[in-house]
């Protein structure tokens, strides 16, 4: 009997001494800046928000939080960068579906299960664009259009295996229009559709407020699953006859192996971060939402969603 006291002594002070440390951990994090990895470039919309998101993170996480601009390759560059280093909590990802999709344009050696997921951040609804002078006033002008002069409109992306990328190839490809499509680095995209480069772009909404405001670029309707709020008053594609739906979500993800105290301390942060008042109104001004999913929840979206864009990716491919 006391044999077996001992045990339970000793096992008591083990778990003790565990939860101290994991406790400690988490108090002490974090001791120096924190990098956040963008995946394009200054600029374009995953920026912007990023950049708005990591000013009201760091007030909550009482460090800075240094934003690290690694475009390329439809996001791989900087998702290759981030599963490299070390899983401290000092070197995040403001990740997002292209996650899914680079991996499976092959962009990507490293699926999602090669991350941790720490919690979801903001919604962004796609866009279809066009020059202010061209004569398709909504979708379903260009889709008429395209169907009667096949691949002749150009569209541009974000680069190959991109969100951007997915959502418009799977829009038309839906609606059985043939286009082609044109990666661009973010930067460039609209860049190219004020030259008259190319006919049109699916982009998420930050990265083409200014044109919009400024006049220079219409907006044919919204892919998502709702009337974007920097754009009321262009109709989604349901609401046009127009059976679709793609939301871009972004979010932070570490390298896998985080430690889960770490982990626990910036979910708490991003949650009161993304409630904040100030955050939501930043973030609609910008074209986006405030939508927090915990870990748990954004591991199981992501993985629902891996399976749609897994099935497209490879159909798309193959052809």
């Amino acid at each position: 009997m006391y044999k077996n006291l001992k045990i339970i002594v000793y096992t008591l002070f083990f778990f003790a001494s565990f939860c101290s440390f994991a406790q400690n951990v988490k108090n002490k994090y974090p001791e120096k800046p924190v990098e956040l990895v963008v995946l394009f470039p200054v600029g374009s919309s995953a920026d912007i928000v990023a950049r708005i998101f990591a000013d009201n993170l760091s007030k909550e996480l009482g460090t800075q939080i240094v934003v690290s601009n690694k475009p390329g390759a439809g996001g791989a560059i900087g998702y290759k960068y981030i599963a490299g280093k070390n899983p401290d909590g000092y070197s995040l990802v403001w990740s997002s579906n292209s996650i899914l999709s680079t991996y499976y344009s092959g962009a990507l050696n490293v699926d999602y299960q090669g991350f941790d997921h720490i919690a979801r951040a903001t919604i962004e609804l796609p866009v279809v664009a066009v020059k202010a002078d061209s004569p398709w006033k909504n979708l379903k002008d260009m889709l008429d259009y395209a169907k009667s002069h096949p691949e002749e409109v150009r569209v541009g992306n974000s680069g190959v295996g991109s969100f951007t990328h997915y959502a418009g190839a799977s829009f038309f490809d839906a609606q059985g229009v043939k286009v082609t499509h044109v990666p661009y680095a973010s930067s460039q995209v609209v860049t190219s559709l004020m030259g008259s480069n190319i006919e049109a772009v699916v982009q998420a909404p930050g990265a083409l407020m200014p044109f919009v405001n400024s006049g220079g670029i219409r907006v044919l309707g919204i892919l998502g699953s709702r009337r974007e709020p920097a754009f009321p008053n262009v109709p989604t594609a349901a609401e046009q006859g127009i059976q679709f739906q793609a939301d871009m979500w972004r979010g932070v993800s570490a390298p896998k192996g985080t430690p889960k105290e770490i982990s626990a301390r910036i979910n708490e942060a991003m949650q009161k971060t993304l409630a904040s008042p100030e955050f939501k109104k930043q973030c609609e001004k910008n074209g986006c939402v405030a939508s927090y999913a915990d870990s748990m929840q954004f591991l199981k979206d992501i993985a629902s969603e891996n399976y749609l864009v897994a099935s497209f990716m490879k159909q798309t491919l193959n052809k």
